[in-house]
């Protein structure tokens, strides 16, 4: 210890101290703790019980200013060893760019069912734990479903956090062969967890509603037009064109619930969100098909997810206001005529409403949190797999 400084001295006689007491206790440099138990060499049995449950036990390592201590360390090689096989997918139109972080191999392949196939060949040796991949709109599609029916676990990250992510780790250069990498990096970073797996008609469901949305456009479009034009030909076909969507409307409503129907699951489902006074059959597929997994979730998830959680803003001693952002758009627009309907006929959500205008709130606020309480409502009913009833609801 001769050549050791002040400080290191002084870390190393704590780290002895430390290490002299751990002895007595029957510990070793070997010993590792998984949830609180000691698990290590064959002098200690499982299940032995060690000093301090809630910490990782020390092993022989370097600090940060390289000196020999006891400092603590990550000792689970399951859960290491799972986050090892994770593996990140760069989606574009025609390719996957593939990353295996366990042994930092890359491949290429074609985006199709052929190229799934060789992707499935190439990870099938290896004990995968999990695919990251972001959202890409039409084209992730594929691959979702093809994993579904091999029933391999993924994540669909947000593009915007997986960049962030990107920039963050120093990674400023964005190519199909970085983005795979920092995929697989993020899934073992922020252990992200699988979703479920969706059911089969989920995306034949969102299809429909996507050009559900779109007539809907067409229609605010065609009547805005028509409300101020003169020419007698023009206006003719304005109003037959507002004929004929609403005829696609009514289509396209009942095909949805008809497919809907179909799943046993989902029809279910679909009985309790309509329980709710304000819901409809409508706005309850939606709610379903926006957010398959609603009913999994506690109150703060469901309500960050939809974007109705505010956000607060505050640095020292400046104190902004909280807003609400982030979250599924499609699922906000959905809710916000139910909720002005529950505000009228819903006795809870009334008195919410009444509640927040007295006490000086912005009646837009009163009706955004009567948006979040109506949404946290359904999450409770469809966890508890109960109807909505008047004094339980």
């Amino acid at each position: 210890m001769a050549n050791l400084t002040p400080i290191g001295l002084r870390r190393s006689l704590l780290s002895y101290d430390f290490w002299w007491f751990l002895r007595q206790k029957g510990a070793t440099a070997r010993h590792v703790i998984y949830d609180g138990q000691w698990r290590g060499s064959d002098r200690s049995p499982l299940g032995h019980r060690g000093p301090f449950p809630s910490v990782v036990a020390p092993v022989l390592s370097y600090d940060l200013n390289g000196y020999l201590g006891f400092g603590p360390a990550r000792q689970d090689k399951v859960r290491k060893r799972q986050m090892n096989y994770i593996i990140g997918i760069d989606i574009s139109k025609d390719t996957l760019d593939v990353h295996r972080l366990a042994d930092g191999q890359h491949m290429q392949v074609l985006n199709g069912i052929r190229g799934f196939a060789e992707l499935f060949r190439w990870i099938e040796p290896h004990p995968t734990a999990l695919i990251i991949f972001e959202a890409t709109g039409p084209y992730h599609r594929q691959l979702e479903q093809a994993l579904c029916v091999k029933g391999i676990p993924f994540v669909k990250v947000n593009p915007k956090q997986a960049r962030r992510f990107a920039q963050a780790s120093g990674k400023l250069a964005k190519t199909d062969r970085v983005d795979c990498e920092m995929f697989a990096k993020m899934g073992t970073a922020l252990q992200l967890m699988p979703k479920p797996i969706s059911a089969e008609n989920l995306y034949d469901l969102r299809d429909l509603l996507a050009a559900r949305r779109a007539l809907i456009k067409d229609r605010t479009a065609a009547k805005a037009r028509n409300a101020t034009v003169t020419h007698a030909l023009v206006k003719r076909q304005l109003e037959k064109r507002l004929r004929q969507i609403k005829c696609d409307i009514a289509k396209i409503d009942a095909a949805i619930l008809e497919m809907a129907r179909q799943d046993l699951c989902m029809t279910e489902r679909l009985d309790i969100l309509s329980s709710i006074p304000g819901v409809g059959v409508t706005t309850a597929l939606i709610i379903l098909v926006e957010r398959p997994e609603i009913g999994e979730l506690d109150g703060k998830q469901v309500a960050s997810l939809a974007g109705l959680a505010p956000m607060s803003q505050s640095s020292g001693k400046w104190q902004g206001k909280a807003r609400i952002q982030g979250g599924r758009p499609n699922l906000r627009h959905a809710i916000f005529m139910p909720a002005l309907v529950a505000i009228r006929f819903n006795a809870d959500l009334k008195a919410k409403y009444d509640q927040l205008v007295a006490a000086g709130k912005e009646k837009k606020v009163a009706i955004t949190a009567v948006m979040r309480k109506l949404l946290v409502l359904a999450n409770a009913l469809l966890r508890d797999q109960r109807m909505w009833s008047e004094n339980q609801g």
